[in-house]
């Protein structure tokens, strides 16, 4: 995968969308930003919120689209079945259950196999998770430094209402299926920018 200078991708797409970006500094950059942005084109707002999902989640065009494709073929809102697709992936669900500090740690770690699907060894980072499956840290990996304070570090987490943490077991589960208000908002533009 191509390396990104994140600040310079948060700052054109105007949005904090990777960890480096979320500090006051780039927030007062930011404001100055949209003083100066002239009115933008239908277009290049959905492109703008295409690109922010992607690099968000960490896919590639073609996934994106993939799932686009999917969510628009099944029956109910597009926007949140693509939403659900997004979240439901396996290295989602690991970042959101505060077991990787970003979405990338979460991914790699998936792809070196520290993580165990209903008790099976899952090395594929897209893997779809549905409600009721566990996941938990594998025996072996549970030495690692990646999870050695994990107790402390997940004290003061607030996981989503879809997801719940047993600390004890190290072990995670989906209890439903992935909501979000905010975020189902931005996809409508993404649905529009590949419906054309």
């Amino acid at each position: 995968m191509k390396k990104l200078k994140k600040y310079k991708v948060c700052r054109r797409l105007g949005s904090p969308i990777f960890e480096k970006c979320q500090n006051q500094q780039f927030a007062r950059s930011l404001s100055r930003k949209k003083m100066k942005r002239p009115n933008m084109s239908t277009y290049n707002i959905q492109l703008l919120e295409k690109q922010k999902t992607r690099l968000g989640y960490g896919i590639s065009e073609r996934q994106l689209s993939r799932y686009v494709k999917e969510a628009v073929a099944e029956h109910g809102n597009p926007a949140v079945l693509l939403f659900q697709k997004l979240e439901s992936r396996l290295d989602n669900v690991v970042y959101r259950l505060g077991l990787a500090k970003t979405r990338r740690m979460a991914r790699q770690a998936v792809s070196h196999g520290h993580f165990a699907v209903n008790d099976k060894r899952t090395r594929v980072p897209s893997h779809s998770i549905r409600p009721g499956d566990k996941i938990t840290i594998r025996e072996g990996s549970r030495v690692s430094t990646m999870f050695s304070n994990l107790p402390e570090r997940l004290k003061d987490y607030h996981l989503p209402e879809w997801l719940k943490f047993d600390i004890n077991n190290l072990q995670g589960e989906v209890t439903a299926r992935p909501t979000g208000k905010e975020e189902v908002a931005g996809l409508d533009a993404v649905l529009e920018f590949y419906s054309r």
